[in-house]
């Protein structure tokens, strides 16, 4: 959806899936810096109001959720909205950034993970544990997901954050391009990336050829869904 900033009417697109129903959202406009609330409790419509405020001087979205004051909240898995942490690695970027999440079992392994994304165009965001990746799913697009085998000490056959990709709608899911890595998987088996409802799987040993890798498997996948993808957008339903 599309929010306007009533003081200097600059526009902010935010995804509908990525606004919580029954919540007030708040947020500080990029160019002005004055507050903006989103407010669902009162209406099925999302309204939008500023609230001035002084500057933050970051330049960047912010975003925080508040709880809700209906009785009553969803019960979604057995993870709610307040496991958003509201990090300052999750600002609002501007417009056309691709943000990738990485969830690798060791530091070493998200740092370079994170260098190698950033290297073909992403802003890595690493998460400590699925909980904490959830919510930085649920209220932010993410353009791709790198989930290793043993992330939060979890195998990837039960993986929470497998099973919480596996049961989004999909025309959420078709937007994001997912990289499975494991000790298990040849690289770029498409048979195995079928099955385990991936993009693309990694051996842990090619981490270091990331960059090629994910470009390659990221360029394939486009041209194998194009045809989908252009009717999609040709009736509307993109």
């Amino acid at each position: 959806m599309e929010v306007v900033c009533e003081s200097c009417k600059a526009k902010l697109n935010i995804p509908d899936e990525k606004i919580p129903g029954d919540q007030t959202v708040k947020l500080s406009c990029p160019k002005c810096k004055n507050r903006i609330v989103l407010d669902r409790r009162k209406t099925p419509k999302l309204e939008a109001v500023t609230q001035t405020e002084g500057p933050t001087g970051t330049g960047e979205f912010r975003l925080r959720f508040i709880e809700s004051t209906s009785e009553t909240k969803p019960a979604e898995e057995s993870y709610g909205y307040e496991d958003y942490t509201g990090d300052d690695s999750l600002a609002f970027f501007e417009e056309g950034t691709k943000l990738a999440l990485v969830m690798a079992n060791t530091a070493e392994r998200s740092e370079i993970i994170s260098k190698a994304v950033e290297s073909i165009g992403y802003k890595a965001i690493t998460t400590p544990d699925t909980r904490d990746a959830i919510g930085k799913t649920r209220f932010h697009h993410f353009d791709m997901i790198i989930l290793m085998d043993g992330f939060d000490s979890q195998p990837l056959a039960r993986c929470g954050m497998v099973n919480y990709l596996n049961r989004l709608n999909m025309s959420v899911r078709r937007r994001i391009f997912v990289a499975l890595v494991s000790d298990n998987f040849k690289t770029m088996d498409d048979m195995m990336a079928f099955s385990m409802s991936a993009n693309v799987v990694i051996n842990t040993k090619d981490l270091e050829k990331l960059p090629p890798i994910l470009k390659k498997a990221y360029s394939d996948n486009e041209k194998f869904y194009k045809v989908f993808m252009d009717t999609l957008a040709e009736t509307g339903k993109a």
